[in-house]
């Protein structure tokens, strides 16, 4: 009979209450005295234990490998393998559940979930908890509010402005629908009330509007529910309502952008962009950006495609960025691009602006000037902050000619300081967005034959993989700092070193690829990896993102840190894992690199 058995921590959280009451029936407990072996090494289980009170130890010989303690289970793979290489030791007084291990069998056998626990492969665990639906985690989308959702403007006309006047507005407002005002009550007329009007009805288009708008206007604030907007619409069979905050109008919500949020659809993001014509209906268009990777990671889509769907939209953003704002100098001879995570494709929430312009030949000197502030200035509406370290368009020593850039790569290569290492990695990771792509395409070449068969400037490069101490202890217990509320630094720990890591060895085997998990795939491909290994450092690298972006949307802040505390048993088991798969890369990185010699 189970004792103290807690239902939440895993595995047992993925079962049915059917297949639970089955694992309560079936359960034994047993004492284990200090220093008594519960499983000897290379001995076959015959039940699962789960830790009650007190603290077991996993050893290899006479190396202790983990500790175990109340609510964790072992030994898992043992258990389906038929035994196992460690032994289990009661450091002291022990209480544990036991779960007979045909039982155990069965259960995996009938909940996929369940069995994705006692996986042998870590590739294979960390990519079933990838895939699976984590939207417990968040409020329901429903339970959105209406702020978070893409309003357009509130634009108002007088009732005696004619049909042909409306029209014009409406075209250039980008709207479908205008607040009249005439009289006590403001009315709402829509595109198709003017068409219905000018076609069906006969009227002419000097006509005045003030008859054609329908009152009361159905209205929501901004702080009301999405599911209050959704109801609304439907019980007056309306299309769209209007967003009121103190008896003020501040937008309007159309029912296609509120379907839009709920089902996540970025390429209605894209149209809006493409069909921005200028700086300030593109920066309300960026706004969107942002809420879809919520409502993405809300129906569980796999952190890469998040990253996918969010560096094409930017990009795209971008791209028309650069259209309405460069001088045609500036067009027929640039190409703009993008650097760092948003390079990469692997940018979530939006960080700071990171990107350069190369040019074929010299520009007007005002019309470099114009640019560069005008792209500041345009981003930064669109919600890209400055780059703390200067990376960007207002920077002259990122808006300049190919040959320029050139120089600047021998002089990086030379200097061999930390300032050199990090700007090489920054352009090797760039992507062109808009103009002529060759251009980058030209450089990075140059900078792939500058480094390639330079060793020691390549083991400077990689050395930076040591910047950060992996957070795992001797004991595989979990590192966290005081300083920081018991949280751990994902980025610093685990994603830094698998990007830089994977990075180094691209540059020195001449990948073009910028994405970590193409390079990763690419060196793969041409023996530089394992394919087996390959596997494990993509998934490992998914899941600490997917981790880092869950801490995000919780904290609604860019942050990297992870409170171990606040994850479960089995998101705590699969982040041992994946530190470890980096820590494993670290160590083949220095022995490839030599990076004893620094």
């Amino acid at each position: 009979m189970a004792h103290h058995f807690d239902a939440k921590n895993a595995p047992f959280d993925r079962l049915t209450t059917e297949q639970l009451d089955t694992v309560r029936d079936a359960l034994d407990i047993a004492y284990f005295r200090p220093n008594e072996t519960i499983i000897g090494r290379d001995k076959a289980p015959d039940s699962l234990f789960i830790v009650i009170k007190g603290l077991v130890e996993e050893r290899d010989g006479e190396d202790l490998v983990a500790l175990h303690g109340p609510g964790d289970a072992f030994d898992s793979r043992a258990l389906v393998q038929g035994s196992g290489s460690n032994a289990f030791v009661a450091r002291e007084e022990t209480l544990c559940n036991l779960l007979p291990r045909d039982v155990t069998l069965r259960l995996i056998n009938q909940n996929r979930r369940f069995a994705s626990f006692f996986y042998l492969d870590i590739a294979d665990k960390l990519g079933a908890a990838s895939q699976e639906e984590e939207a417990a985690r968040f409020s329901p989308l429903l339970g959105a509010r209406v702020r978070d959702l893409f309003l357009h403007p509130a634009v108002f006309m007088d009732g005696k402005e004619t049909i042909a006047n409306a029209g014009a507005r409406m075209k250039a407002s980008n709207c479908h629908a205008l607040l009249v005002k005439e009289g006590a009550e403001a009315g709402i007329v829509t595109r198709t009330d003017l068409l219905n009007a000018a076609v069906l009805d006969r009227l002419s288009i000097e006509s005045p509007i003030g008859p054609l708008a329908r009152r009361p206007i159905i209205g929501v604030a901004p702080g009301d529910l999405v599911s209050t907007a959704l109801l609304k619409m439907t019980k007056h069979n309306k299309q769209r309502v209007a967003v009121t905050e103190n008896g003020e109008f501040v937008g309007i919500l159309e029912d296609i952008d509120l379907l839009s949020f709920l089902a996540g659809n970025s390429q209605l993001v894209a149209g809006r962009i493409d069909r921005s014509s200028s700086v300030a209906e593109l920066a309300r268009t960026a706004r969107t950006i942002d809420p879809q990777i919520r409502t993405l990671r809300r129906q569980g889509v796999r952190i890469d495609v998040v990253c996918e769907i969010v560096s094409d939209l930017n990009r795209h953003l971008h791209a028309k960025l650069f259209s309405l704002v460069a001088p045609t100098s500036i067009r027929e001879s640039g190409c703009l691009i993008v650097m760092g995570s948003e390079g990469r494709g692997e940018q979530t929430f939006r960080t700071d602006q990171d990107n350069g312009l190369i040019l074929a030949a010299p520009a007007p000197t005002a019309d470099l000037e114009t640019f560069r502030t005008d792209t500041f200035d345009a981003l930064k509406q669109c919600g890209f902050p400055p780059c703390p370290g200067e990376v960007m368009v207002r920077n002259p020593l990122w808006s300049k000619t190919l040959d320029d850039y050139r120089d600047d790569f021998s002089r990086w290569l030379a200097l061999s300081d930390e300032r050199g290492v990090m700007n090489i990695a920054i352009f090797y990771d760039a992507i062109a967005t808009a103009g002529h792509s060759d251009l980058l395409r030209a450089a990075k070449q140059d900078l792939i034959d500058l480094m390639h068969g330079e060793r020691v400037h390549l083991a400077r490069f990689a050395r930076a993989i040591d910047a950060f101490p992996t957070p795992i202890g001797i004991f595989n217990n979990l590192v966290t700092s005081k300083a920081e509320g018991d949280a751990l630094d994902l980025k610093k720990g685990g994603i830094f070193p698998i990007v830089h890591g994977v990075r180094a060895l691209a540059l020195e085997k001449g990948l073009h690829e910028t994405g970590t998990a193409a390079r990763i795939a690419r060196l793969s491909e041409i023996g530089a990896f394992e394919h087996q290994f390959a596997r494990e450092l993509t998934e490992a690298l998914h899941y600490l993102m997917t981790l880092r972006l869950d801490a995000q949307i919780a904290e609604a802040a860019s942050t990297s840190l992870v409170k171990p505390g606040e994850l479960s048993t089995m998101e705590r088991d699969l982040l041992r894992d994946a530190f470890h798969i980096v820590k494993r890369l670290r160590e083949m990185l220095r022995r490839h690199f030599n990076l004893a010699m620094f």
